[in-house]
């Protein structure tokens, strides 16, 4: 079965950088889709970013374009998040899932059915 571990997050000052990782076990080769996802207090969770395996594409919530960039799965089956430019607003949890596909659409509605337990992230000066 799927497995997601997360690693990377942490504390970090407005205008800073950060890189999460996301180690998968469990996925199928050629039908796959992971993202990050993030909740903050007081808000629901929302997409950040996915990648399908079958369409080859890297789909990215408006907030975060421009600043965040989704790494293809490597060798190790290992994605990793890049955060550039990170706002206090960008606190949250980060979390990576899996499914077998995404698209905008589904980066919308939060719904894939495999997570990893998450990781926090805070901008703060």
């Amino acid at each position: 079965q799927v497995q997601l571990v997360e690693s990377g997050g942490g504390l970090v000052q407005p205008g800073g950088s950060l890189r999460l990782s996301c180690a998968a076990s469990g996925l199928a080769r050629d039908y796959y889709a992971i993202g990050w996802f993030r909740q903050a207090p007081g808000k629901e969770r929302e997409g950040v970013s996915c990648f399908s395996s079958s369409t080859g594409t890297t789909h990215y919530t408006d907030s975060v374009k421009g600043r965040f960039t989704m790494s293809r799965p490597n060798a190790k089956n290992t994605v990793y998040l890049q955060m550039n430019s990170l706002k206090p607003e960008d606190t949250a949890v980060y979390y990576c899932a899996a499914d077998t596909f995404c698209s905008d659409s589904i980066l919308k509605v939060v719904d894939f059915s495999s997570w990893g337990q998450g990781t926090q992230v805070t901008v703060s000066s």
